[in-house]
């Protein structure tokens, strides 16, 4: 109902309803459509943004072909099976040097040859010695950019001793042991494994597996002091891409000792350091009394 107080418009002017009608029309469909086309501009701008910054992700490559494993594009791992080493996909190139030398070797004394028996048992891995040092006091450190994969504490003499496995995504795997005194975070992965028996040194997975860089502080003292100071500590480096030149022969291969897993992968790491520590760890003395320098991997 209308006021009273207020003018008709209906009086005078019988299609002044009809007319503001048509008026709020015409408004209401202009405004549509420029909504519209300011919907159809967003949408337009925002898709060519998704489709650049999708050109500009496709382009983009990893950091480097030995990057550290969170920098790859597709993470690589690495697995034994029965039909031997197999990777998730295809590994990248490794770097070159392969290794960082894992101790400085002013204080090294001589070298432990991989692929040769000492103390009666098959070493496929090599190692460093410092028969000159006053205490166990070595820092070890990564060679390579990788993920620690499994470890073992055990004892000898009653003495503890650390064992670990890394693998980089490129298919070289490295041990470290005979390790005394870990960094803090070796240390916490170690607290995982089962207590220390004697002369028990059967590996453990890592799992999670953790990712180390090359360089970084592994151990701070190596080798065993109880019954005599004996400064020392394992070195082995395997490819798992392919087998090595011993296993080529098959009588070699046959042996028990001459594992699959190891053995077959091993390599003489010397020619994979920087080229001036390669040198001078040729031109150092074997380490072991019986076997010099004597190799089924070092020609």
């Amino acid at each position: 109902m209308l006021d009273n107080n207020v003018p008709n418009p209906f009086a005078k002017n019988p299609n002044f309803y009809t007319h503001k009608v048509f008026a709020a029309v015409g408004l209401i469909l202009i405004g549509t459509i420029i909504a519209a086309a300011g919907i159809w501009y967003y949408v337009e701008n925002q898709a060519g943004a998704k489709k650049d910054s999708a050109d500009k992700a496709t382009n983009l490559q990893p950091a480097s072909s030995s990057a550290h494993t969170s920098t790859q594009t597709e993470q690589i791992t690495w697995m034994q099976t029965a039909t031997g080493w197999q990777a998730s996909g295809t590994p990248p190139t490794c770097p070159s040097p392969v290794l960082k030398t894992p101790v400085a070797l002013t204080k090294v004394t001589s070298i432990l040859y991989p692929g040769q028996v000492r103390g009666g048992n098959y070493k496929p891995h090599g190692g460093f010695r410092f028969d000159t040092a006053k205490s166990s006091s070595v820092s070890v450190s990564a060679a390579m950019d990788a993920v620690v994969v499994r470890g073992s504490r055990y004892l000898v003499n009653g003495e503890i001793q650390y064992t670990f496995d890394f693998i980089a995504p490129c298919g070289i795997m490295y041990r470290l042991g005979h390790l005394l005194v870990l960094d803090s975070k070796y240390q916490k992965i170690a607290a995982s494994f089962p207590a220390a028996k004697e002369g028990d040194s059967r590996t453990e997975n890592v799992n999670p597996q953790v990712e180390v860089n090359a360089g970084e502080t592994i151990a701070t003292a190596v080798g065993i002091t109880k019954g005599g100071l004996n400064v020392f500590f394992d070195f082995g480096v395997y490819d798992l891409k392919t087998k090595n030149q011993a296993s080529k022969d098959a009588a070699w291969a046959a042996k028990p000792e001459h594992d699959p897993e190891l053995a077959q992968h091993a390599l003489c790491w010397f020619d994979l350091l920087p080229s001036t520590d390669t040198s001078k760890v040729k031109s150092l003395p074997g380490a072991d009394g019986t076997a010099g320098k004597t190799s089924d991997y070092c020609k």
